[in-house]
């Protein structure tokens, strides 16, 4: 075990390498630079005032007068001392600005993940065992709706309906600011602004999960083993849980690794719209200032993220099967 996870370790690096050489040459191609969106955002003073307002003299100051390969020869040895670079503009350190949003857009990304499995998994085994009836129809079409449904306009319907209109939940934002509710109180607050976002995030994870449950189960029902078990006398409920949902959860893991990326990159879109006090908002300034140190250390943690979570994944197919095995 221990040999396999380093290996895959090991067969990481070079596509982090990879992801940060597209990465940067992406963001040298585009037009402009930091200097540039610092003049376009203040015309007439450059940066705030600051004496520096001719380009040539900017970039000098902010060390962009250098050539590409320089720059990211600069960053990467940054990197390996464990420096992301600080921001163009303020001076921040990059790792500052991830590490103050990372963990809430993984906690959105979490109670995403969390609430397509507990929906989309239970769903899944009922309309396969429901096969062909109105229950697995109407399951089937809702599915339909939710991977349909693009998540930008699933977010404005939900804050229109449950916001807007019924008042259940608030529209955006990530706790309510200057009250003290206590510990419980300020736990259930915060609930209350992820259950929105969190539902919409994961709302066509959990159509996709749902889909593959159904799928997999259908295939798993029609085995000799399934028809023992059943003469033998068991409980239904036995026979599905013990039986059924453990040989029919390796697909339907492989696909919530799959989905991850995705989930990752919704969850920058939804943070914006709801906004949500995570990468996504950081992600957008990044990209409007041309920051490439920000944008290349949030790339790199946003693939790191990935990457572990797509081993984690790996990993617990041998809790699932006991058959397979890593060496």
């Amino acid at each position: 075990m221990n040999r396999y996870i380093l290996r895959r370790i090991v067969q990481m690096l070079p596509v982090l390498f990879g992801i940060t050489v597209i990465t940067f040459t992406f963001t040298e191609l585009a037009p402009g630079d930091a200097v540039a969106a610092m003049i376009l955002m203040n015309p007439e003073t450059g940066v705030g005032g600051d004496e520096g307002s001719n380009a040539e003299a900017l970039r000098k100051k902010y060390g962009l007068d250098k050539p590409p390969p320089i720059l990211y020869a600069q960053w990467m040895a940054g990197l390996f001392q464990g420096d992301l670079g600080v921001r163009i503009r303020s001076g921040i350190p990059v790792s500052e600005e991830i590490s103050k949003r990372l963990p809430a857009t993984l906690r959105l990304m979490a109670a995403a993940m969390l609430i397509s499995i507990a929906l989309g998994i239970p769903l899944g085994i009922f309309s396969a065992l429901k096969q062909y009836t109105p229950p697995d129809y109407a399951l089937t079409f809702l599915t339909f709706i939710g991977i349909s449904i693009p998540g930008f306009f699933a977010a404005i319907g939900a804050i229109y309906l449950f916001s807007l209109k019924l008042g259940w939940l608030p529209t955006s934002g990530y706790s309510t600011i200057g009250k003290d509710f206590g510990l419980w109180g300020t736990m259930l607050d915060r609930l209350r602004y992820l259950a929105l976002p969190a539902t919409v995030l994961g709302l066509e994870t959990t159509a996709g999960i749902m889909r593959y449950t159904r799928s997999s189960v259908l295939e798993v029902v029609r085995l000799d083993y399934i028809t023992v078990a059943r003469s033998k006398g068991l409980n239904e409920k036995v026979v599905t849980f013990r039986h059924i949902l453990r040989n029919a959860l390796l697909p339907v893991i492989t696909i919530i690794g799959l989905r991850l990326p995705s989930l990752f990159g919704g969850a920058l879109i939804i943070e914006t719209i709801f906004n949500w006090p995570g990468m996504g908002i950081l992600y957008l300034d990044g990209v409007k200032t041309r920051d490439y140190p920000l944008i290349m250390g949030m790339v790199l943690v946003s693939a790191l993220t990935i990457v572990l979570s797509n081993l984690i994944t790996d990993l617990t197919y041998g809790s699932i099967d006991p058959r397979i095995r890593y060496e």
